[in-house]
């Protein structure tokens, strides 16, 4: 049984990563842009990635019953451990540098009720007063770095949970 939920979490997991790795692999390209083609690159981000979003909370879940069918002694449960640490550090990552961001970049769009709600929650709307367009790069570099950030932890979370697989 625990090979099966250990499979299912590493599959999860490669489900999780694979936007992960979406956005940072457009990163070079995404910084080469003025402000008005990135934000109006930032806005086609949802609901695509929202979707694929919420693949990372079953991930966790699946990491974390897994490691807990896991016994505490084996070497499997330290891969376990180190993959259930990288899913939740994505999700970390996500809601304190990359989420509080979004807000600024969908203000204005005409989201589903859905979106609407999840995207309000903790955002940054505006600008602050007086910084003007330097603000914008800022946030750019907030929201692109934590996705950076999250596609290494997805990336060690898929091999982790594989090799304890093998």
């Amino acid at each position: 049984m625990t090979d099966v939920v250990g499979a299912v979490a590493a599959l999860s997991a490669a489900v999780v990563m694979a936007p992960a790795l979406a956005h940072a692999l457009e990163l070079p390209g995404k910084l080469r842009l003025d402000r008005d083609h990135y934000f109006a690159v930032q806005r086609i981000y949802s609901p695509g990635f929202t979707v694929a979003g919420m693949s990372e909370v079953p991930a966790v879940i699946m990491a974390a019953v897994a490691l807990a069918l896991t016994e505490a002694a084996s070497a499997d449960f330290t891969l376990r451990a180190t993959g259930l640490a990288a899913l939740v550090g994505m999700q970390a990552v996500y809601w304190l540098r990359v989420h509080p961001v979004n807000g600024f970049w969908l203000a204005g769009e005409d989201l589903d009720r859905f979106s609407r709600r999840f995207f309000s929650f903790a955002a940054r709307r505006r600008e602050p007063a007086g910084e003007g367009p330097v603000e914008w790069t800022t946030l750019r570099t907030r929201w692109e770095s934590g996705h950076a950030v999250r596609a290494v932890l997805s990336v060690v979370g898929v091999v982790v949970l594989v090799v304890a697989l093998v």
